[in-house]
């Protein structure tokens, strides 16, 4: 299954630059390989980089990462809601307001991507017991107020991820 294979009303509009990020790759594969290539990238960031904002009150490097921790957090759980066919909408949430919370820049960027490695983790797990090609992939639920799809979900994580790399790659180096 490819973010291709997405039809338009599984996911809220506003998260289609972000599917659009993974092309032709196959869900889990994606989520495999962004692990590998975003750990690789943030490892070869200069440390005097990783708390620089390119404008003031963008994040830093250290806040973005912690994003994606809490992001993909996020996701996982809704898909995990909506593949056991919990259908309680669930809320959005405010990400500047949890970049406020986090105090990423108070931590190592090594405890950082250890977090962000385990959690790609237990996402890549949770993705391999939905299969690949099953009904449950295809299981849907509210969040932040519009339908979304277990499979979209696991695209969504994967294209966010990469949006965001591309963003460091373009403003921060």
């Amino acid at each position: 299954m490819k973010a291709t294979d997405l039809n338009k009303n599984e996911y809220l509009p506003y998260f289609q630059p972000y599917i659009n990020k993974i092309g032709d790759l196959v869900l889990l594969e994606g989520l495999v390989d962004g692990l590998e290539k975003t750990i690789t990238f943030l490892k070869s960031i200069p440390e005097d980089k990783l708390e620089y904002r390119y404008e003031i009150n963008k994040w830093t490097i250290k806040e973005i990462v912690s994003h994606l921790i809490d992001s993909e957090r996020i996701f996982a759980y809704r898909a995990l809601r909506f593949a056991r066919k919990d259908k309680t909408p669930v809320a959005g949430f405010e990400q500047d307001d949890y970049i406020l919370a986090c105090e990423a820049n108070k931590r190592s960027m090594e405890d950082l991507l250890e977090e962000f490695v385990l959690v790609k983790q237990a996402s890549i797990a949770l993705y391999k017991t939905f299969g690949t090609d099953s009904e449950v992939l295809k299981r849907t639920g509210v969040a932040g107020g519009g339908e979304v799809s277990v499979r979209a979900l696991g695209f969504l994580i994967a294209g966010h991820e990469k949006h965001h790399c591309d963003i460091i790659r373009e403003r921060y180096l």
